[in-house]
């Protein structure tokens, strides 16, 4: 018995590494609810040529510290075919500031130009295989499929943004529309923990 359940466990371990994302991976489209209380996925974005998948939520300080560079990535590249999608994957059961009514808050707040969606099952961050807030995935259009081309942070400076000195999420999105690849497609994500549901 014991045996059997040591298999089991072998193998949805090895089911849930097998679905975080690796850059060159076709991400999956999700159905996420926005703060407008739309469902909201990747194939409504008809004009996209690719994301901006940010996992963030409303009170780690990492999030609050990168909050308006993530609005700006949104004005500067939306345009471009590059559009932020913002998703909380946050327990409120844990983290009770990370609330859908408190998302709809600090959005309006804010002035976010971009969904802010809520990942009530947390199954997409798992897939996408997020860990920190925030973490950025940046996808890209090939062939009708989205493909992971960068994962990581956003730059490497979170304290003072005037002192940021390399780039990243930029980087990786100038060599897409530059039409080249991706010459840092990793880098490692800092923030808070995403607080799990209890199983």
């Amino acid at each position: 018995m014991k045996q059997l359940l040591f298999i089991a466990l072998a193998l949805c371990m090895s089911n849930l590494a097998l679905a975080q994302y690796k850059t060159g991976d076709q991400a999956r489209d999700f159905k996420l609810k926005n703060i407008d209380g739309k469902m909201v996925s990747m194939s409504k974005f008809k004009e996209a040529k690719g994301f901006i998948v940010v996992f963030t939520c409303n009170h780690c300080p990492w999030s609050q510290a990168y909050e308006q560079r993530i609005i700006e990535l949104d004005k500067k590249y939306k345009d471009k075919g590059y559009p932020v999608i913002a998703i909380n994957p946050n327990d409120p059961d844990l983290q009770p500031e990370d609330s859908f009514e408190e998302m709809k808050k600090r959005a309006k707040s804010k002035g976010y130009t971009f969904p802010y969606l809520v990942d009530d099952t947390q199954d997409v961050a798992r897939d996408y295989g997020a860990t920190r807030i925030p973490h950025v995935y940046v996808l890209n259009k090939e062939e009708g499929k989205m493909v992971v081309r960068y994962i990581g942070a956003i730059d490497d400076n979170t304290e003072f943004p005037d002192k940021v000195s390399k780039r990243f999420v930029e980087d990786a999105i100038n060599d897409l529309i530059d039409g080249v690849y991706v010459r840092n497609g990793n880098t490692k994500a800092v923030g808070c923990t995403i607080k799990w549901k209890k199983s």
